[in-house]
């Protein structure tokens, strides 16, 4: 390099010209240039580090980067540099008290954001190069909240997402613990600012993505996770809407059967019914709709059912005889919605595969988004109570039935084509599940 750490400073400053011809960025790579700029990456002085930052932050610019062909050629060099491993051992000297070197952060995470909107794959390596503990570490520390924290909370919930490997780390060095104690802050304080407010969402949208992995359900269990985000349910705060998602994920599927159980021992049932009986206004800009909030609460309701071990599923089903049958008409109440949905919706969806020539798949995706999901989980709840609760639940239901002039053929119906698409991975759990949807029939039609 050049003697003077000026005159290198100031050709690092002239190569921002390059930024706006990404057309070159083939040649940068032929003439060892990228080479050159990662290793300042290292470079003693922090300074000349940070105008590397910068210079990559800038040359890596997404627009740039979808727009231009040559722009393949800048990435592939970066990644075959090590980019992220380097820029986490840069990070890691950097003090944020000082304003330049708090920038450098910035830019550090710019570039980590820009390249894995390009290549998501980048991001697999989150783990061992190292980028996860840097996260993680950055969130637990003591400052107060800026930009840096809310761009560390986004780069971490963008490596979780797609990432398994990613999310196995996280939970091998107690990020579990992390994310609830940062999110505990929202208990009972809704955050002040609008971006303090997204990175809690990006704190939730970390944790959504975590617990899709077996292991880290336990460790959330472990960690208090579920009384946390009961507590948060209770006090009607903005975090209300990020706990319900978190519970809905931790519930769900054969490995949320812990989590169900204890969720009825913490008295859970009593924070999620009157969200069931009523379902509260949108709260704020981000919040979730009444659709998506009434979507979530059911889908809770199901693994309760499926998962609950026969104490806590009495409790549960108990619930639905409460209030002279209160829950059983608002069952109804929310089958009678969905269901002119899913007509509204099953009407367009029609004239969309004639114009598009849409599969079968695709056809029967677009009407689960369009309200079937959430009236095949309405409707199996209705199935359950009826078959295996007291008798007066199924009298309820068909009086309501006969009143509206409905026909219990429509719930067969449903919960027939839920069951018919359960099969398509053919694992032995949807098989169990599947033959349990039409044993509920069965016992439905005959009692």
């Amino acid at each position: 390099f050049m003697e003077s750490e000026i005159e290198l400073n100031d050709a690092l400053e002239e190569l921002h010209v390059v930024a706006t011809a990404p057309e070159l960025y083939p040649v940068l790579v032929e003439v060892g240039t990228v080479k050159s700029l990662l290793s300042l990456l290292s470079h003693d002085n922090t300074d000349i580090a940070i105008a590397a930052v910068d210079l990559l932050q800038e040359m890596t610019e997404v627009e740039e980067l979808q727009e231009e062909e040559g722009s393949d050629a800048l990435i592939d060099a970066l990644i075959e540099g090590q980019i992220i491993t380097i820029l986490v051992h840069n990070l890691q000297r950097l003090e944020e008290a000082q304003k330049l070197e708090a920038d450098g952060v910035h830019n550090s995470l710019g570039i980590i954001e820009n390249l894995a909107e390009v290549r998501p794959e980048v991001c697999g390596g989150a783990g061992p190069g190292g980028l996860l503990a840097w996260l993680l570490k950055r969130l637990r520390a003591k400052l107060a909240f800026d930009a840096n924290k809310l761009y560390a909370s986004e780069i971490l919930a963008i490596c979780l997402q797609s990432h398994e490997e990613n999310r196995r780390h996280l939970g091998e060095m107690d990020g579990i613990d992390v994310l609830l104690q940062q999110l505990a802050v929202y208990k009972r304080h809704d955050p002040p600012t609008s971006e303090e407010q997204e990175m809690m969402e990006n704190l939730f949208d970390a944790l959504c993505s975590c617990l899709m992995l077996t292991d880290n359900r336990e460790l959330f269990l472990r960690g208090e996770g579920l009384q946390l985000m009961n507590l948060m349910l209770r006090e009607k705060k903005l975090s209300r809407n990020g706990a319900l998602r978190v519970l809905d994920h931790a519930l769900t599927g054969i490995d949320g059967a812990d989590n169900c159980n204890k969720f009825v021992e913490i008295l859970g049932l009593r924070t999620i019914f009157p969200l069931f009986m009523k379902t509260p206004s949108k709260h704020g800009n981000k919040g979730l709709t009444r659709d998506q909030h009434e979507e979530h609460v059911i889908s809770i309701i199901t693994s309760l059912l499926r998962n609950c071990r026969p104490n806590q599923r009495t409790r549960l089903i108990s619930k639905f005889t409460e209030n002279d049958h209160e829950k059983v008409d608002r069952l109804l109440e929310l089958h009678f919605k969905y269901l002119d949905k899913v007509l509204a919706t099953n009407y367009a969806v029609e004239e969309q595969a004639k114009a598009e020539n849409l599969s079968e798949d695709e056809l029967y995706l677009r009407r689960l988004d369009g309200g079937l999901f959430t009236l095949q989980l309405v409707d199996y709840i209705m199935l359950d109570v009826c078959a295996t609760g007291p008798p007066s639940i199924k009298r309820r239901v068909l009086k309501i039935l006969n009143l509206r002039n409905a026909s219990v053929k429509t719930i067969k119906n449903i919960m027939r084509e839920y069951a018919s698409n359960l099969g398509d991975n053919n694992t032995e759990d949807q098989a169990d599940e599947q033959d349990r949807i039409l044993d509920l029939l069965d016992k439905f039609q005959n009692t």
